[in-house]
């Protein structure tokens, strides 16, 4: 059962306490009080008073928030209270709550981890902290499972992404990276908007994968009895609104890649695609430059980044190298082998490196760009004019059709977007989506593209010359708040099942507990020396009780 662990079912009978005591541990007409930074600035004139006691009876306040930290001193206590903008220190007495209410409710049943509600007025303790004199404490909110002991936190990484709430109540910087993801897709949303693009919305289920090389997730549709896929990208449609005349759109868009999982990869993720008419991938260059000058204007970010031990200069304008230039100038790999497909496998094999002998040249310059090229890529660089036969929906440079007019930006060695000169010939299109599904049948292939009639149809009627990009959002927020693994950035991401795992077990302790017999009285506990926990001091009580438990 979910409530079976010992320290639950202690705190249980606490909440069951409270209520005999005419006390609901889950009142809803409290409300939220004064924010904490608030009441620590508007207090601060209290530091330099002339007084030998520092202190305001006559400002009245109300505080509410999760109690982290408790320290009972037989008729008195502090604890550190926190809400959504940080700590605060709380001061209470036995003989200013009313009679009975600190040694029977607030001594006893008042845990670390419980949200409180405290009234009372400012003072400055002799260490110089701003603290609530509390003349009034009330119950918010019960928590009935106890969070990690504070001095070890929560660590486990699988027990933080499975259980994002409680990662985001021991660690204040989790909340931050999340506050920062929230404003970085604010500031993309409204920078496109002051750039007059329109924002739509897509389908999330298509008829046919498209839009990018990828494994997508497939459904069933009960009512239309037919087969449906989660998006793997919204290209296709909003290029639709393109022929339809909107001439600058965008989708800020969940996709799903039914592929494998890793630090840069989730199964479902979020990007921003745009599509602008009139203009080349050239154009989609400069944009995206703005694009990053404005967010770093906007968040208040340094040019230059730290990510992990690197340093990350995000200065426009990006460097800009050809994709079959930087295989040579980057990856080190010798100009003779690249335009070869016999020289390319053979160098790949020395590398060990086994490839399909059926892949295409550009498929095998591919291969090389990922082993020896992309990695390298730290600061933000452009690598152009792909080879024509990775990119079936970029459009053919008019100097030399073995291209493509696309773009990927890189920085510390991820893609972080993709860009290109859309393909509008239809003609053409439908031949690209042709050699797609040759490819699948030829090399088994089940990310190759399906081929899209209706897509070819929309096409046929005309569609201005465009650019389209799409930008990972995931990965830019990693970029910018220093997270090296995309689960970090993820509010919830994509986990196995879960097992139990007794050894996760320790990490519940309660703060106000002994962790060898579970005696509960605040003034006979002690803290370990090490700060891991509590502990009787009378020992051989404390033995007594635990060979009695047993």
């Amino acid at each position: 059962m979910i409530f079976d662990n010992q320290y639950i079912q202690e705190r249980i009978k606490k909440t069951e306490k409270l209520r005999e005591e005419g006390i609901n541990p889950y009142p809803n007409q409290i409300q939220k009080g004064i924010p904490s930074k608030t009441f620590l600035s508007e207090n601060e004139d209290l530091l330099t008073m002339d007084a030998e006691v520092k202190k305001d009876e006559s400002r009245e306040y109300t505080l509410t928030g999760r109690i982290k930290f408790v320290r009972i001193m037989g008729k008195a206590a502090f604890a550190k209270i926190e809400d959504s903008e940080g700590l605060v220190q709380l001061y209470y007495n036995r003989d200013d709550l009313p009679e009975g209410y600190y040694n029977n409710i607030v001594k006893k049943l008042f845990e670390v981890g419980d949200i409180i509600e405290a009234k009372g007025f400012p003072f400055v303790t002799q260490t110089g902290e701003i603290t609530l004199h509390c003349k009034a404490l009330n119950l918010v909110s019960k928590a009935i499972s106890p969070l990690p002991e504070k001095f070890h936190g929560l660590q486990d990484p699988e027990l933080r992404y499975r259980q994002r709430y409680l990662d985001m109540i021991m660690n204040a910087e989790v909340k931050e990276t999340f506050v920062m993801r929230s404003k970085i897709v604010s500031l993309v949303r409204r920078f496109f908007e002051e750039k007059n693009f329109l924002e739509v919305e897509t389908p999330m289920m298509h008829p046919i994968p498209g839009g990018a090389n990828a494994r997508p997730f497939i459904t069933h549709h009960n009512a239309l009895d037919v087969e449906r896929y989660l998006r793997i990208a919204p290209e296709l449609y909003l290029k639709r609104l393109i022929v339809g005349g909107m001439e600058a759109v965008f989708e800020i868009n969940r996709n799903f890649r039914n592929e494998g999982m890793d630090h840069t990869h989730n199964p479902e993720f979020t990007m921003i695609e745009f599509y602008w008419a009139y203009h080349r991938y050239d154009d989609l260059m400069k944009i995206t430059e703005a694009l990053f000058d404005y967010l770093f204007d906007n968040l208040g970010l340094e040019r230059k980044l730290p990510y992990g031990e690197m340093e990350i200069d995000f200065s426009t304008p990006f460097a800009k190298v050809p994709y079959i230039e930087s295989l040579t100038t980057i990856g080190g790999v010798p100009a003779e082998i690249t335009g070869d497909k016999e020289k390319i496998i053979a160098y790949l094999k020395e590398h060990k490196i086994e490839v399909d002998p059926n892949l295409t040249l550009g498929y095998l310059q591919a291969e090389l760009f990922d082993e020896f090229v992309e990695g390298k890529l730290i600061n933000p660089t452009y690598i152009t004019d792909f080879p024509v036969d990775i990119s079936p929906l970029a459009r053919r440079s008019d100097d030399n059709p073995n291209i493509a007019e696309r773009f990927e930006l890189f920085m510390a060695g991820k893609e972080i977007a993709n860009g290109f000169s859309e393909l509008n010939d239809p003609i053409d299109q439908y031949e690209r989506f042709k050699g797609q599904v040759d490819a699948k049948e030829t090399t088994g292939d089940d990310e190759a593209m399906h081929m899209d009639t209706d897509y070819v149809k929309a096409l046929s009627y005309g569609m201005t010359p465009t650019a389209g990009e799409g930008i990972g959002i995931d990965r830019l927020v990693m970029m910018l708040t220093n997270q090296h693994s995309i689960r970090d950035v993820l509010l919830f991401p994509a986990m196995k099942p879960e097992v139990p795992r007794p050894e996760l077990q320790p990490l519940c302790d309660v703060e106000n507990l002994c962790k060898k017999c579970g005696h509960d009285v605040a003034e006979e506990l002690k803290p370990a020396k090490k700060g891991k926990g509590m502990f009787c001091i009378d020992v051989n009580a404390c033995k007594e009780r635990a060979k009695n438990k047993k």
